[in-house]
């Protein structure tokens, strides 16, 4: 098959690679019929992370069940799906308490940018969508294989409730998600962190009520400044670098909370803050599997639209390009097509 590579920093190539194919009897192979880059991808396509030269590369994709295993008996082939970045059993007691993102039989999307992709727990992990999707609905249900659950799980675990006031630290797709599921949420007032007019525009339409340019002390001065000096019920942290998560303490007022979901590179936790502050932290990897069955309703209904934060779409074979336009924040978030 045709298929993203990384062999070094800034190294993508399209190539053929073999086949995936079924490994364990819970296996299932889907045909993908569209992927993406995720700016997760870009830390080791800038180098921050570690690469396996020729290795295959993303993690999300939908598309149709092509083949299953001998044990998989709740999903079928020729079935549209949804496939969670992070597969899970979905019946281990970490996915029964909702953390399907720690599942004892954990596994992932290797090859979300290819023609076919291999998924470890097919019966739990994978959701159909009760059908071929119209073509509008795509960039929304490729959305949910990763970025909108992700910005969700940030709002989930920063509290939000109605009638909040909430910064998002991010604007990146996965900050723009996290903008439209505060607002779904019923946040009162949504303070999306951007210094870039197109995704200021993206946040505005999925429900910021205020858009603030600065960065560091300066955002933080800022914030303070509009909530007279109290800070916010919650903040959603969406990046993953030591200035984000200060940033994201530093807003959120005494006995509130902070969700993050930017891999951590380079951060370090003051227990002393929170300790000071009265603020709560948490988050992580994505459940995805947890989110979906309220969040693929919302979308199959248009109700929401997460699959705006996709402003370009290339071929498979143009992926180069879609890791450039993304690194040079070109492209907020750029959509594969095989």
């Amino acid at each position: 098959m045709r298929a993203t590579t990384i062999h070094g920093t800034r190294d993508i190539r399209v190539e053929e690679v073999p086949d995936p194919t079924l490994r364990r009897p819970t296996d299932a192979i889907v045909k993908i019929t569209a992927g993406c880059v995720c700016g997760s991808d870009l830390w080791p396509y800038r180098g921050e992370n570690p690469i396996r030269e020729g290795a295959t590369i993303g993690h999300e994709c939908i598309g149709v069940v092509e083949e299953v295993g001998a044990e998989v008996r709740d999903v079928r082939v020729g079935d549209f799906v949804v496939v969670p970045f992070c597969h899970c059993d979905n019946t281990c007691a970490h996915c029964r308490n909702g953390a399907q993102s720690v599942c004892s039989n954990l596994g992932f999307t290797l090859s979300g940018q290819a023609e076919y992709a291999r998924v470890t727990q097919a019966d739990g992990t994978l959701v159909t969508t009760g059908g071929v999707p119209d073509d509008d609905l795509v960039p929304s249900l490729l959305a949910l294989s990763d970025v909108m659950p992700t910005g969700w799980h940030a709002a989930v675990s920063a509290g939000v409730k109605e009638g909040d006031t909430v910064v998002v630290v991010g604007d990146g797709a996965v900050g723009l998600c996290g903008v439209l599921a505060a607002s779904v949420l019923g946040a009162e007032r949504i303070v999306a962190l951007s210094r870039h007019e197109p995704r200021q525009a993206v946040a505005r339409a999925f429900g910021a009520t205020h858009v603030i340019a600065a960065r560091g002390e300066a955002a933080v001065a800022e914030v303070r400044e509009l909530t007279d000096g109290v800070g916010v019920d919650a903040t959603l942290e969406c990046v993953g670098t030591d200035e984000a998560m200060t940033t994201a303490i530093a807003v959120t007022r005494p006995g509130g909370g902070v969700g993050f979901v930017g891999a951590p590179h380079g951060v370090e936790l003051s227990a002393r803050s929170l300790f000071d502050k009265n603020v709560g932290v948490r988050g992580g990897m994505a459940p995805v599997r947890r989110y979906l069955p309220e969040l693929l309703p919302m979308v199959l209904d248009r109700r929401i639209d997460p699959g705006r934060v996709f402003d370009l779409t290339l071929p498979l074979e143009q992926s180069p390009e879609g890791y450039r336009a993304m690194d040079e924040r070109r492209a907020i978030k750029v959509l594969l097509q095989p």
